[in-house]
């Protein structure tokens, strides 16, 4: 995945978060996906933001057009895919991070996506993550759909 800052400088996601965490051990660390449908295409944005105390929020995403899905939850479905691929990379490469996994799902019955909330978030939490699921905190996944449109 191609990350970029909001300067649109390339970095990579590994040591661009290892620098960080260096910089600001309380840094909150947190990833999350969303998509858009945009004409006959749909954007995903992965975003990984991190949460200064009391200072605000920074992050870098990644932004890839794609065909569009059949249905809303394969669309969905792949925003859990493209999160925990960052994540078990950010994991595997920088062993002990702590950060938390932010889905653009909502635990109220009468939206969509509520139909992936306990296999998207049992995924993440089988591997040990904390998720954040709306109407909880969501830093990550607030970012991406700035990018998305």
């Amino acid at each position: 995945m191609d990350f970029r800052t909001i300067g649109n400088q390339r970095v990579n996601p590994i040591t661009y978060t290892a620098k960080i965490i260096q910089k600001d051990p309380f840094v909150e660390t947190h990833i999350g996906t969303d998509s858009q449908r945009v004409g006959s295409y749909i954007n995903y944005v992965t975003a990984i933001a991190y949460r200064y105390p009391m200072k605000g929020v920074h992050y870098i995403y990644c932004k890839h057009t794609f065909p569009p899905n059949k249905d809303n939850w394969s669309r969905l479905w792949f925003e859990t895919e493209r999160t925990m691929k960052i994540a078990e990379r950010l994991s595997h490469n920088l062993p002990g991070i702590r950060f938390e996994i932010d889905m653009d799902y909502n635990n109220d019955e009468g939206y969509m996506s509520h139909k992936l909330v306990s296999s998207a978030k049992g995924w993440a939490e089988s591997l040990g993550y904390k998720v954040n699921i709306k109407p909880n905190k969501q830093v990550a996944t607030r970012a991406a759909d700035h990018h998305c449109r």
